[in-house]
């Protein structure tokens, strides 16, 4: 039988743990010195790192990914607040700015309506527009003033820009306007540049046709179209359209000339009511005092009054005639 061979104890102790560790820290500092001073281990450092990125991707991706499904979240509830403060201040600067708009406007609509009320010798009232009439077969508005506030049937209404109709009907608390564009209604204007008058009349779609005026008149496009006030309601010198198209035709004797309004009823609300004309046009007088005049019969006769010489002389022709008279018979 073979028999068991230990090794003695003396050979089994190595070197003690102390002096172990002073040689492998010494060990360690001279390969660090050595490093810093040659740098021999760096590619050795390079490939032990590109061996191990694979492994740091793996062991940072599910502590980057909740990083950044946090920073995703969070950013998109801190996003959507700012959008929303966003649309609230947006909302409320956009409706500032639609009143400062609308107030904007209704101050150059009453300032034109305070130059056109200097402009006009007649007395005015302002009135607001309240809707349009509902009747599909005519141009109509309806004012919030009526006869409780002394306005009368055929009043003329004006806006800051110009004629825009007359009053037809008056109830106690408002008034119906027909617009000059109404097919049934007539105005007596005069082209400004040219001073030729005529007739205006309305032709139901939103325009004006001039009328009475023959193929060659001095009208283009572009002239301006005045009241003539020769109706005495309308006093003269109101805007009151614009020509938009003439058409001329040698086999007729009128032009058809177009024309748009100047008065812009669909986009304003106040308006001045005017009171009518003072007074209709005179009728001439006589050139001189001595003019014959025509009796019934068609005769002419001299007037009834006459010159100081021949009334002088009218006492001595009746003594010369007296006495021939009584001869006679």
């Amino acid at each position: 039988m073979i028999a068991d061979h230990q090794t003695p104890p003396f050979f089994k102790r190595g070197l003690p743990a102390s002096a172990r560790l002073t040689i492998y820290m010494v060990f360690s500092f001279a390969l660090l010195v050595a490093d810093l001073r040659l740098h021999y281990l760096e590619p050795l450092r390079q490939g032990v790192a590109i061996l191990t990125y694979p492994l740091q991707i793996a062991a940072a991706t599910p502590a980057e990914f909740v990083r950044k499904t946090s920073d995703y979240f969070s950013g998109l509830i801190s996003l959507q607040r700012e959008n929303s403060r966003l649309k609230a201040h947006q909302l409320g600067v956009a409706s500032r700015i639609l009143l400062n708009e609308q107030l904007r406007q209704e101050n150059e609509n009453l300032r034109g309506l305070l130059q056109m009320q200097a402009q006009t010798p007649v007395s005015a009232t302002a009135a607001e527009i309240l809707f349009s009439a509902r009747d599909p077969f005519s141009r109509k508005v309806v004012l919030n003033k009526g006869g409780r506030q002394m306005i009368e049937p055929g009043s003329p209404v004006v806006d800051p820009a110009g004629v825009i109709g007359q009053v037809t009907r008056v109830y106690p608390l408002h008034a119906e306007v027909t617009l000059l564009s109404d097919k049934d209604q007539a105005i007596p204007v005069v082209v400004e540049r040219s001073g030729l008058r005529a007739v205006m009349f309305g032709t139901g779609n939103g325009l004006m046709e001039l009328r009475y005026l023959a193929a060659n008149a001095d009208v283009h496009p572009g002239d301006r179209i005045l009241t003539s006030g020769l109706d005495g309601v309308y006093v003269p010198g109101l805007p009151v359209a614009t020509i938009l198209k003439v058409g001329r035709d040698n086999a007729e004797s009128f032009a058809r000339i177009l024309c748009r309004p100047i008065g812009t009823v669909e986009r304003t609300g106040a308006v001045l009511v005017l009171a009518r004309a003072s007074g209709r046009l005179e009728r001439p007088e006589d050139e001189s005092a001595d003019d014959t005049q025509r009796s019934s019969v068609g005769r002419v006769r001299k007037p009834v009054t006459s010159r100081p010489a021949e009334a002088a002389s009218a006492p001595a022709v009746a003594t010369t005639s007296a006495p021939r008279e009584k001869q006679v018979p």
